[in-house]
């Protein structure tokens, strides 16, 4: 009942904001075949307008609608992984963290504390966990790579994701789908968009939904508490008037009762994640668009409950002992924003942007614990996160000038932010001191684009990011769960990064090569430090050791049949890598106990390769992916000496490739030409591998089983079998 409720509140969904029909245009969702390679295409997320892709200073990655489509992933987590986005922790179905040059979410998805920007329809999507976004309404993905703060303020520090959902037109016509397959999988969706004729008024509905039960681990047995349910819809409703064009939207999305194993590969355990969200935009311009104006209101609410269990933990002593029957922390965060972005051509090849955005965000946890017998467990404990209330304002401009024949681009821009953060009072902290502390940061980017021939350009910039300090880092002071007491520190700095990058592009009738150098440097990170002489008792600071990433990156999209003069056939390729040569974490030296510098959670290197061949009729994919080395403290609590030599050693785990095939073929070209059957294997060749955690299921079990709460090792999914059919009308 809940989930129906959630889908039939879900009305009407806005058109992707300050999108021109042509920048949004992703093409029609019964596409069979990916098209030719795009050469310059209009992106909206680096300047929050279109613009094409070669003008810009940074690197902007793209996976368009029939890269979406032709994808295997089940999850907006998987299908950036294929696409060599960045690094996923992929915990469980529901929670996801992310590193983007060394900018991370939090491991709990908690947008406050994101180094990762996640944004839906170029507004704040309320969470950094793409577990609770669907992939199913999405039309097409902007990634930036690299700081962006001074469009989008706070959290911008790795890298910005954009989330561009279906609507009325970059989606006409309708379609259903149904796809089934391994472990009860069982997924669907329909939608139908469209235009009504001499109205000016476009559309949008759509409703998304699924399951599965646990997975089996490659070459192993099942891994029990990792089944998921899914559902999410939206709808646009937009309307052309004098002022331009007015769209509203109400969306949702939600993961529930998920499993979650965990770092103790519990069981039992379930979550529900949702986002919802709802916004009303005006975007226009004046008829020789010398001047343009762009808003958005819109209301965000963010929702975790989690239904936990520990029945055994660790002792201080480092023994077994009975833990909690039951766990639940709920975890609200509500958002009202406003942009208001106007923009105006200042002289010839001289175009000025500037913007204001307003956000109020309140935060409201609640927890509730039972112990099992002997577990001495007796009264409660505050919830994972202080309860809060902030209010930000941000002022930004930046100016574009075209020179030499519109083939130089100069760009430059600032933001200053402001922000006021208020403890307020939350459950059982009856020693939390209630008071607010404020914040302000300086934002700047600079850069240029140069065409040197034609489809070759070359590229240069500097850009700045930060992430403005929670309450609890600002004013917090509290006792901790273990006793300790954690002060508050009202003279933090916000964290912030500082990238520089040079890059080119190449591109030619059926291919493009992206190529990027860069060096992004995170400072004043926010963690809590000992007081020294004071025992059990820490203050928050900020570390004097940078996080330093220097890496390549490469993105290239080619269409090999156009270029060998073949018409009757269709064979594209793909290919996004990265390799992070150096990627240090200069405030690990001040530990006595940590065996390396190398920074954690992200990938030495990575790629993802993919080719498509097929005709009209029929096409086949094949998709490789490379998870690079990584490196991790983990807190599985494995063996020691067999595992580990102590408890706070950084893992390093090796590369494994994952290779995924896919097929689809029109059966009834002329009796049913919408009708088209598609099926795929997901990791050919059963590989038992996990993203992050240490001991995968198997038979050499490196975690300590008198911690294990049922569980024995976490793997990803192993070989998996799923098919379906879709129905375009």
């Amino acid at each position: 009942m809940r989930q129906l409720l959630l889908a039939g509140s879900a009305l009407v969904v806005l058109a992707a904001p300050g999108l021109t029909p042509a920048a949004a245009q992703g093409g029609p969702s019964n596409v069979r075949l990916p098209p030719v390679t795009t050469l310059d295409e209009l992106v909206v997320t680096a300047t929050r307008r279109p613009e094409p892709r070669s003008t810009l200073a940074g690197t902007v990655q793209v996976i368009d609608e029939a890269t979406i489509r032709a994808s295997t992933a089940q999850n907006l987590t998987d299908l950036l992984a294929e696409n060599a986005v960045g690094f996923f922790s992929e915990w469980t179905p529901a929670q996801t963290s992310i590193n983007i040059r060394g900018g991370s979410s939090d491991g709990q998805g908690r947008d406050f504390r994101s180094q990762v920007l996640v944004l839906v329809n170029g507004r704040r999507a309320g969470t950094a966990n793409l577990s609770k976004l669907s992939p199913a309404e999405v039309a097409r993905i902007e990634v930036i790579r690299g700081p962006a703060s001074v469009v989008y303020g706070s959290q911008a520090i790795g890298g910005v994701i954009n989330l561009i959902l279906r609507d009325g037109l970059n989606s006409p016509g309708g379609q259903a789908e149904i796809r089934t397959g391994s472990w009860g999988l069982l997924e669907g969706r329909v939608g139908q968009g469209g235009v009504l004729p001499e109205s000016g008024v476009d559309y949008y509905l759509g409703v998304a939904g699924g399951r599965r039960d646990s997975y089996r681990a490659g070459g192993g047995g099942e891994q029990g508490g990792t089944q998921w349910n899914r559902l999410g819809a939206l709808g646009a409703l937009g309307v052309q008037t004098g002022l331009g064009r007015v769209a509203t939207t109400v969306r949702t999305d939600g993961t529930y009762d998920a499993g979650f194993r965990g770092s103790a590969w519990n069981t039992t355990n379930s979550e529900d994640r949702t986002n919802a969200s709802a916004d009303v935009t005006l975007d226009g311009a004046t008829p020789d668009d010398r001047f343009r104006w762009f808003g958005q209101f819109y209301a965000v609410r963010d929702q975790d409950n989690l239904r936990w269990r520990s029945p055994i933990q660790r002792s201080a002593a480092g023994l077994p002992v009975p833990g909690t029957d039951s766990d639940r922390n709920n975890r609200t965060l509500d958002i009202l924003g406003l942009r208001l972005q106007p923009s105006m051509r200042l002289w010839q090849g001289a175009d000025l942007v500037t913007g204001l955005d307003l956000e109020h965000a309140t935060l409201r946890s609640t927890r509730t614990r039972i112990g099992l017998p002997g577990s001495g467990i007796t009264s409660q404990v505050p919830p994972f996160d202080n309860d809060q209330t902030e209010q930000t304002l941000g002022l930004f401009s930046e100016l574009s000038q075209r020179l030499l024949d519109d083939r130089l681009t100069l760009r430059a821009g600032v933001r200053q932010s402001w922000g006021e953060t208020q403890l307020d009072a939350t459950d059982n902290q009856p020693l939390l001191r209630l008071r607010s502390a404020s914040y302000d940061a300086t934002t700047w980017s600079a850069g240029a684009s140069l065409r040197v021939a034609e489809g070759a350009v070359l590229r240069a910039n500097a850009a700045t990011g930060f992430r403005a300090p929670t309450a609890t880092d600002l004013a917090a002071d509290f006792t901790a769960l273990g006793g300790g007491r954690t002060f508050g520190n009202p003279d933090l700095k916000p964290e912030t990064s500082v990238q520089y990058e040079l890059g080119s592009a190449l591109f030619r009738p059926g291919w493009r090569a992206d190529l990027a150098l860069f060096q992004n440097t995170i400072s004043d990170r926010i963690t809590t430090s000992p007081r020294p002489g004071v025992a059990n008792t820490s203050d928050y600071v900020n570390n004097p050791g940078d996080i330093v990433v220097r890496g390549v990156e490469l993105q290239w999209q080619g269409d090999v049949a156009r270029a060998l003069g073949i018409t009757d056939w269709r064979w594209t390729t793909f290919a996004n890598a990265s390799w992070n040569f150096d990627m240090v974490d200069e405030g690990a030296q001040l530990s006595p106990t940590v065996n390396t510098r190398t920074a954690q959670r992200m990938y030495r290197y990575q790629a993802a390769f993919g080719t498509t061949v097929g005709q009209p009729r029929w096409d086949v994919t094949v998709t490789g992916i490379l998870r690079g080395p990584m490196y991790y403290d983990t807190e599985e609590n494995l063996l020691i000496p067999e595992a580990e030599p102590y408890r706070s050693f950084i893992h390093r785990k090796d590369p494994v490739w994952v290779w995924n095939l896919r097929g689809s073929f029109q059966p009834m070209p002329d009796a049913a030409p919408g009708l088209r059957v598609f099926g795929a294997i997901n990791n050919i060749f059963d590989t038992n591998y996990h993203p992050i955690f240490i001991a995968i299921a198997g038979d050499s079990f490196q975690g300590d089983a008198r911690f294990a709460n049922g569980g024995r090792g976490n793997s990803a999914p192993g070989r998996e079998f799923t098919a379906g059919l879709r129905v375009s009308f």
